[in-house]
């Protein structure tokens, strides 16, 4: 397969006009030539934190806390899904997924809900579709052995360690959310060495010099941040510091929207647009092992090509940053999963 535009190519995502060589689904090459093309040729997304589970709600809950809204084990959403069918969920998270492929999203980091029945059913939702999913049990030591690991919801919840070292003898990934509400759970999560912490929103230069010196990647959820009203996290202090990943949290709450995600992360903070893209791309593929989120030779052709001549793209003179604070479902032409 051959694709022909201009490529958002490596790390800096630097433009240049050519093709893009892939076989049996690798990048074996990317050739600089003049084309005719105006596609833009970028990696796919991964979509680095989600609760697919919450499909069935979405908008529910308007004026609630954070507490109300999804605090385990009687926050709205958790009581919304006690009370629908195991088939009722798994069709909403499939449409859910329908979107957040056909919107260019290679893969995506799940912390899902329901034990083992939970893993189940989005892996049930799953079926038939090119998207791959990084599915994080949550309850149960049996869900995290159905699952690629154990998403923990955080230190003021439960005592994690027996279920962070069965994770971890499992050799399997282990996240946690820390800092969402307040700082006062960010010590305990960081206690657990997790391999990511998920939104960080109110770390204090304690915190950020522990995220710092034990090297623990970050997952910002900046849309969901703002709709429970706990803030917008700070992204220049943590990404000097440390990996810093893009997700967009409950379908509740937000639209499993990569770009929108990466269009109010670039516009709220003072992160540059090569830095979203990445923590869009590449970064969240880091935290989930993955070998793809960039265009480079070697990589898994996990690629999204956007029509770079719509209205919406016409006449762009930056195109990271258009990529980014501009492009949107209706300018992807091909996703190649």
């Amino acid at each position: 397969m051959i694709l022909e535009g201009t490529v958002l190519r490596g790390r800096d995502f630097e433009p240049v006009e050519g093709r893009v060589v892939v076989e049996d689904g690798t990048i074996m090459e990317i050739e600089e030539a003049s084309v005719e093309s105006t596609d833009v040729i970028l990696p796919a997304f991964v979509n680095a934190h989600t609760h697919i589970g919450d499909s069935i709600a979405k908008e529910a809950g308007a004026g609630l806390s954070l507490d109300d809204l999804v605090a385990p084990p009687d926050g709205l959403k958790h009581r919304l899904l006690r009370q629908a069918s195991a088939e009722e969920k798994i069709a909403a998270m499939r449409r859910s997924l329908e979107y957040m492929q056909a919107g260019g999203q290679a893969a995506f980091l799940e912390f899902r809900e329901g034990g083992v029945d939970g893993v189940d059913a989005i892996h049930d939702a799953l079926d038939g579709l090119d998207i791959e999913g990084v599915v994080l049990g949550r309850e149960t030591e049996a869900a995290m052995e159905a699952a690629d690991g154990f998403g923990a919801s955080g230190a003021r919840d439960a005592d994690f360690d027996y279920l962070r070292n069965a994770t971890r003898g499992a050799a399997k990934l282990f996240g946690i959310h820390a800092g969402e509400r307040d700082s006062a759970d960010i010590n305990p999560a960081l206690d657990l060495d997790p391999d990511f912490l998920v939104h960080m929103v109110h770390p204090k230069p304690l915190h950020l010099e522990r995220v710092e010196d034990k090297g623990i990647p970050i997952v910002v959820c900046p849309r969901s941040n703002l709709v429970t009203n706990v803030g917008v996290p700070p992204l220049r202090d943590l990404l000097d510091r440390t990996t810093v990943a893009l997700g967009t949290d409950n379908v509740m709450l937000n639209s499993p929207s990569m770009f929108r995600e990466m269009e109010f992360a670039n516009k709220l903070t003072d992160a540059t647009a090569k830095e979203v893209l990445r923590m869009a791309t590449v970064n969240g593929a880091e935290i989930a092992e993955l070998n793809c989120g960039l265009v480079e030779p070697g990589r898994d052709a996990k690629l999204l090509v956007l029509d770079g001549d719509t209205d919406n793209l016409a006449g762009a003179r930056d195109l990271v940053r258009a990529v980014v604070r501009r492009a949107g479902h209706a300018d992807v032409k091909r996703v190649v999963l």
